[in-house]
């Protein structure tokens, strides 16, 4: 590997990390508002037919519309991602509990080309036991905003209302994540 090659690979890990971990922080509604929790002006994402969705890693395509009915938690993850692999156990944990009562979890990778590869040995590596998929670019570009963190989790309720935006990962995104995912059941 020559000098300059070596040089743009640790530039590489270097800004991947840094995009991956700046922030950890939970976006929160203030008290009274009756928009989603989020910095996103989002009225039902679920209502639009078809228009944004994912493929999932066997070969099927789904779009947010076809979810209404269950919640829905959209992970946007890259295998590298220090807060990303920190947070899928606790998916993994959220999936296994709520799943029986109407709660799908789906990881869309956003690392790459070249993270795809990594992803069965990430499957592995948690025993996950979620949908993984990779998200059209228009679902991106709705989610992200100006905002491309990762990670970032998104929970929709049964009629397909944006209830959280999350970005990142610690305890207390963790704590937060499970309490929005419970209200969303109770709703």
């Amino acid at each position: 590997m020559s000098r300059l090659q070596r040089y743009l690979l640790v530039a590489l890990v270097a800004a991947a990390t840094a995009a991956c971990a700046a922030d950890r922080a939970v976006d929160r509604t203030p008290s009274g508002s009756t928009l989603p929790p989020t910095g996103l002006p989002m009225p039902p994402v679920m209502a639009e037919r078809g228009a944004r969705g994912w493929t999932l890693l066997d070969g099927n395509r789904e779009t947010l519309a076809e979810q209404a009915g269950r919640v829905l938690v959209l992970d946007f993850y890259a295998t590298w991602c220090g807060p990303c692999r920190e947070s899928t156990p606790h998916l993994v944990q959220l999936q296994r509990r709520f799943g029986p009562q109407g709660v799908r979890v789906v990881g869309l990778n956003v690392g790459g080309p070249d993270d795809r590869l990594r992803i069965a040995n990430f499957v592995r590596e948690f025993s996950i036991q979620y949908d993984l998929g990779y998200p059209d670019q228009g679902l991106t570009e709705l989610l992200f905003a100006s905002d491309t963190r990762i990670p970032q989790t998104f929970v929709f309720d049964r009629r397909g209302q944006l209830v959280q935006r999350f970005v990142g990962f610690d305890p207390g995104v963790a704590a937060a994540l499970e309490r929005t995912i419970a209200q969303a059941l109770a709703d």
